[in-house]
């Protein structure tokens, strides 16, 4: 996995130059060319030590010594990957996950060296740092020379007028020279020719950054995806991460049914129980009592068969299962604070869980336009994008809401992320917030 730094982000403050006129002067460029020119000595140093260390270990298979000096090789490879990625880490602002550690580690230990060399052969981060070592090379030549001459002669050509005086007193001539083929020549020694030598040292150098951009853009491809960790592992390392968000969720969602049920509807019934209790003893010496305590218990039975609903409304609803998103989110429509139009544009139904899973973020957003917002109205619309179920919340409320660490949004969005879904929030400060979230359909 490889994130970038915030490089080329916008910029935080304000400047009065326009990007082309300060990019020579910034750090990210003489960061990049920094970058490109230790290329070309560590990238041929690993690729001879590649070809060197290839050849040997091929030309040893026909003994028992070719195999460990490959897994020797590869070895050394991954460490120079790391030293990679932290070159690109500190130079370019790219940030590259360590690949996935050998599978056979840990029994290489009890096994011994031949579980670590299979290990070693086996994975497929050993061969892609291979691969890197023989690819990069090239690269590293090209960009080396390209960044080089293009970022010197810039520099030298801008500042030609500061150093141009060095040419008559210790070369003997005029400027630098131009032309010359032992008969005619020309130097750059007027005033107007060292202006015009500045002007177009100016235009090579405010070039030069983003062709520098450019090259590096591909070094950045070249690490994330050979030196980084596989797209499989990346997936598995997600899935893990999502595992634990469902597993913590389903506690939460457990922890809070057992607090409903025992803060509510257990101790109304149990209240009712001791009420009945006490009525049937008073039924015979005193009627009239004992029947309003029975007209009381029947009001607590009534209440305690609310909660019970509400309850299972809060598990799943069975107007959801019954009559579909539609008929479902128009009844959370009718019980929030603020006028909600509902629009839900869906041929057909996607997946039980899928629509759940709709049906309980719907809720949750407009319990907070509920609660927070100030919102004077609202509306949710529904509808199918491809293979994506697509939903969207707005309200007229005052905004400022974000998925900050905490929040209940930030937990909503982890929630749908351990379904491969996606929660993006639009709220500026002074309204409207507008949210909406992609979860897969799963028809």
């Amino acid at each position: 996995m490889a994130t970038d730094h915030g490089y080329g982000s916008p910029a935080r403050r304000d400047h009065f130059l326009p990007p082309v006129l300060r990019a020579p002067f910034e750090g990210r460029a003489w960061r990049e060319f920094g970058y490109l020119v230790l290329n070309l000595p560590l990238a041929t140093a690993v690729f001879v030590f590649a070809v060197t260390m290839t050849s040997l270990g091929a030309g040893l298979l026909v003994t028992f010594l070719g195999v460990p000096v490959f897994a020797a090789s590869l070895a050394a490879l991954r460490g120079y990957g790391a030293l990679e990625r932290a070159r690109a880490r500190a130079l370019l602002g790219l940030d590259v996950a360590a690949p996935e550690p050998l599978l056979s580690s840990a029994r290489g230990r009890k096994n011994g060296v031949a579980a670590w060399i299979g290990g070693i052969l086996k994975s497929g981060v050993s061969w892609r740092h291979l691969l890197y070592a023989f690819l990069h090379f090239p690269w590293a030549v090209f960009g080396f020379c390209v960044s080089v001459t293009l970022w010197v002669t810039g520099w030298s050509l801008l500042l030609y007028p500061l150093w141009q005086w060095a040419f008559p007193m210790w070369g003997g001539v005029d400027g630098l020279q131009l032309y010359g083929d032992g008969t005619h020549n020309f130097y750059l020694d007027t005033p107007l020719e060292i202006a015009a030598t500045s002007v177009v040292g100016l235009l090579f150098t405010l070039m030069t950054p983003w062709i520098m951009r450019g090259l590096t853009s591909v070094d950045r491809l070249m690490v994330a995806g050979l030196l980084g960790p596989s797209r499989l592992a990346t997936r598995v390392v997600e899935l893990e991460s999502d595992r634990g968000v469902v597993v913590d969720t389903a506690a939460a969602d457990l922890r809070r049914i057992e607090r409903d049920l025992h803060d509510g509807a257990q101790a109304r019934l149990v209240a009712l129980a001791m009420d009945l209790g006490l009525a049937k003893e008073k039924l015979a010496e005193d009627p009239e009592a004992a029947a309003r305590m029975v007209d009381e218990a029947h009001g607590e039975v009534k209440v305690a068969l609310q909660e019970l609903r509400d309850l299972a409304r809060g598990i799943h609803p069975a107007v959801l299962t019954d009559r579909g998103l539609d008929a479902a989110l128009s009844a959370i429509a009718s019980r929030c604070t603020v006028p909600v139009a509902v629009e839900v544009d869906l041929d057909s139904r996607p997946a039980p869980a899928i629509e759940g899973i709709a049906y309980f973020t719907v809720s949750e957003l407009l319990q907070n336009v509920s609660k927070h917002a100030r919102a004077t109205r609202a509306s949710v619309d529904v509808w199918r994008s491809e293979d994506r179920l697509m939903l969207q919340v707005r309200d007229d409320g005052r905004g400022g809401a974000g998925l900050s660490a905490g929040s209940g949004l930030a937990g909503l969005s982890e929630r749908l992320g351990a379904v491969d879904g996606v929660l993006a929030v639009d709220s500026p400060a002074g309204g409207p917030t507008t949210v909406t979230a992609e979860l897969p359909w799963r028809g």
